[in-house]
């Protein structure tokens, strides 16, 4: 006969049989009997950050390079609280995410006990789903099903509340079997009439586009193989958002480079001048249309995706397929080879797209005598390409510099805050892709500004002995807000300069990290190898130019063909006719 559990000893176990590795948490009171159990246990390692919003960007980091759930452990009020800005970032981004918080005792809940607030209600609209678990005889079912909801279809962030006189009850546990939600039933397999008529759609065009996202590398690196396989077999160009960055390899000639308002001059003008767009687990953000009146005019639109609600939502498009990405996209390959297409002509079309190339729409000014934050990436890029690092970024200029210079070879090497835009990302999320992939290069590439978001964290590596590298482009100022002041509010740099910096060498030798500073170009490369060949964590403080700006930009409200470049902005001044738009 089975022997009863606490409900503490329950959550551990389901935890164990649903494959848990890494919890990253906090404790606090309403977690206490949780923590016990975890400290009698040897299966589940716990990682003990320093603020609850890291636990949660760990836990994104460590899901988004392994194809895992993370899972975080926190306590009641703040504790709950603190989390929920990476919860949203999970939701935002897809991100497979567990967030299981402690709770006042069931009898105190709604009278303002000591660390009480109404999780449920706070995460309700920043969670797939979440659950207030009132007795132990339903948690193990309920974890279960929640990992079932955080991986399946569109993923997603999961709360799990669990008052703290719960943990302590006792009830028995037995490992349920297959997970069938008894409503949640996403949909993988695309209706083969539609796949049909998408390849025939794809076989007539004369301008096609495969558009791209974060979705191509949730459905597995399978996927990522597949999209490679479609390409080569139609010949047509592939771009992507922020989020699909790796799923196509940037080395391809087939490749347009990322779109979007800091996207490349060719892929977006790819964008609006096609006669057909494949969505292809994007979701068309305000980011990638600009102005929706002016988006993508004169082409038909397929959208691909597992999230319904995604589908029409923004853009109205004219073949909807709900299905899996990975499953599709295989479909669509089976069909176009077994209705045996060959290649279009499409030689105009990609004259068309070398015009644009020919822009060079991410070039900048080279300088011998201060560093160029452009530059300091792409160095980066030469000296780390052949270790295949994963890079994490915070939020700003330099996560933009980053997503245009270096160049993405495979899926789950690019991990950052997309949709919610998240300073203080990057080194939790660094913290947890090391944790997942131990042997990997992992480089955190941040800003002045952002980093200082999460600088706590720098303990947790210490603490792991987690080799992260940490890569700071410090130009002084939060470099975006202070861009956007610069082009649309005539320099008046309101609260953007960053004041009283701390000595980030002095810093990371207090926190036991080594602690390198360059500001010559001439020592950049050296700089970065020495990060690289140094054991352990290394910070880098990388003084770059201080008033350079991102470009391309597409300015708020205007169409994704409205892009200022470099070369038509050396001044920095915005045309009437672009300021009108902003």
């Amino acid at each position: 006969m089975t022997a009863e559990k606490s409900g503490a000893d329950i959550l551990v176990e389901a935890l164990t049989d649903l494959g848990v590795e890494i919890v990253f948490g906090y404790p606090g009171g309403a977690v206490l009997p949780i923590y016990d159990a975890i400290f009698k246990q040897t299966r589940i390692k716990h990682i003990l950050v320093r603020h609850e919003q890291a636990a949660t960007h760990a836990a994104e980091g460590y899901a988004r390079s392994t194809g895992k759930p993370g899972v975080v452990l926190v306590t009641s009020g703040p504790g709950a609280t603190n989390a929920v800005t990476g919860i949203t970032d999970a939701l935002m981004d897809s991100i497979p995410m567990v967030v299981i918080t402690g709770q006042v005792a069931t009898h105190l809940i709604g009278t303002d006990a000591f660390q009480e607030a109404d999780t449920i209600g706070i995460t309700r609209h920043c969670t797939k789903h979440n659950y207030l678990v009132k007795s132990p005889d339903r948690l193990g079912d309920v974890i279960h099903e929640a990992f079932h909801i955080a991986t399946s279809g569109r993923p997603g962030p999961v709360v799990i509340d669990i008052p703290k006189d719960v943990q302590v009850a006792t009830a028995k546990y037995r490992k349920p079997g297959a997970i069938q939600h008894k409503t949640y039933r996403p949909q993988v397999k695309a209706d083969q009439s539609l796949i049909e008529s998408a390849v025939e759609m794809l076989a007539a065009a004369e301008r096609p586009v495969f558009y791209t996202g974060g979705g191509v590398i949730n459905a597995g690196p399978a996927a990522s193989q597949i999209l490679r396989e479609l390409a080569r077999i139609t010949g047509a160009p592939v771009t992507s958002t922020l989020m699909g960055l790796g799923a196509f390899p940037a080395s391809s000639d087939q490749w347009l480079g990322m779109l979007g308002m800091h996207g490349t001059y060719e892929a977006n003008y790819a964008m609006n001048k096609a006669d057909l767009i494949i969505a292809l687990g994007s979701r068309f953000d305000d980011r990638v249309t600009g102005r929706l009146d002016a988006f993508a005019p004169h082409a038909k639109k397929i959208h691909i995706d597992i999230d319904r609600s995604s589908i029409n939502k923004t853009v109205r498009v004219d073949l909807p397929i709900i299905a899996d990405v990975g499953r599709a996209m295989e479909d669509m390959v089976r069909v176009w080879k077994g209705r045996q297409h060959q290649k279009n002509d499409l030689s105009a079309w990609w004259k068309q797209i070398e015009e644009w190339r020919a822009k060079k729409s991410l070039y900048f000014p080279a300088s011998t005598k201060e560093i160029m934050p452009q530059q300091a990436i792409k160095s980066l890029w030469e000296a780390t390409k052949h270790r295949n690092p994963i890079i994490t970024t915070e939020v700003g200029q330099h996560q933009m510099w980053a997503a245009q210079h270096f160049n993405f070879e495979s899926p789950n090497k690019w991990l950052t805050s997309g949709g919610l835009g998240t300073m203080g990302y990057g080194l939790p999320a660094a913290i947890g892709a090391q944790l997942g992939n131990p042997n990997a290069l992992v480089i955190d590439i941040a800003g002045e500004a952002s980093i200082q978001m999460n600088i706590q964290e720098l303990a947790t590596a210490s603490q792991y002995r987690l080799p992260v590298k940490l890569f700071i482009l410090n130009n002084e100022y939060m470099g975006m807000v202070r861009q956007w002041q610069e082009l649309t509010y005539s320099s008046r740099y309101s609260e953007s300069y960053s004041e009283s910096l701390p000595d980030f060498v002095k810093l990371a030798e207090a926190y036991g990290w080594t602690g390198l500073r360059v500001e010559d170009p001439a020592d950049l490369d050296a700089c970065i190898q020495s990060m690289i060949n140094t054991d352990g964590p290394v910070l880098v403080d990388c003084r770059v130019a201080k008033l350079a700006n991102c470009f391309p930009m597409i300015p708020s409200g205007a169409a994704h063909t409205d892009m200022m470049l470099h070369s038509d902005n050396v001044s920095g001044e915005m045309d009437d006719e672009a300021k009108a738009l902003v």
